[in-house]
């Protein structure tokens, strides 16, 4: 089976990225894109980013997750510590984050450094998600190869019947983790193909140093 995708393609009009205009910290620029891609695009779901990360096997491997705060030191998410990524990141913490805002026509891609979060955060953010979601991380193993849906669905029942009308701690192999950026570029589509990419990279006295990408 084939599918020629060769004529896919769309024109980009929706903004421009000039070096003059923005900040120098890209956090702030990162902020204003976010704020404006939550408010005119809800359509997007705003907070959703791509990390990428070197596997065990020496392969690259990204998947979606969620970003849930962003600070002047970096961006944070939330896993399981001994799923398939959070034994890539213990080994290799270099990894990319990407978001595309389809909406508005953008892009950010953050290379950055992980560690781990303090516990005190951790226990904070598990104990204001919903309960399903606190029995989800604990009923799945995540990564671990399972024989069925049953499998999942009787740990979870198991679960509810164990902690009915208890609290529920956070496990240990849960937790946050932070990116602690050293690159974050932004695009801006443009027509005929002449996107905006402007680069921000972090200089030894921890000021940013901006270049503007040809495309």
């Amino acid at each position: 089976m084939e599918k020629d995708l060769s004529n896919y393609r769309r024109s980009y009009d929706k903004g421009q990225l000039l070096i003059e205009n923005v900040p120098e910290n890209p956090i702030e620029l990162f902020r204003d894109w976010f704020l404006e891609v939550d408010k005119h695009f809800p359509q997007d779901e705003t907070n959703a980013m791509t990390i990428s990360t070197i596997g065990l096997d020496g392969y690259p491997k990204s998947r979606v997750v969620l970003l849930k705060k962003y600070t002047h030191k970096g961006f944070i998410f939330y896993t399981n510590y001994a799923s398939e990524k959070g034994k890539a990141i213990s080994a290799n913490p270099n990894v990319c984050l990407s978001f595309f805002w389809h909406g508005a026509e953008r892009q950010i891609i953050i290379k950055g450094m992980v560690e781990k979060v303090a516990d005190n955060l951790s226990d904070s953010y598990f104990e204001s998600r919903p309960r399903g979601s606190q029995l989800g991380a604990i009923a799945s193993k995540q990564s671990e190869v399972i024989d069925s849906r049953d499998h999942l669905d009787s740990n979870l029942k198991r679960l509810e019947e164990q902690y009915k009308d208890k609290s529920i701690a956070r496990p240990k192999t849960w937790g946050g983790y932070i990116v602690k950026p050293v690159e974050i570029e932004f695009w801006q589509g443009r027509p005929n193909r002449l996107h905006d990419r402007l680069r921000y990279q972090l200089q030894e006295d921890s000021n940013w140093k901006i270049d503007r990408l040809s495309p």
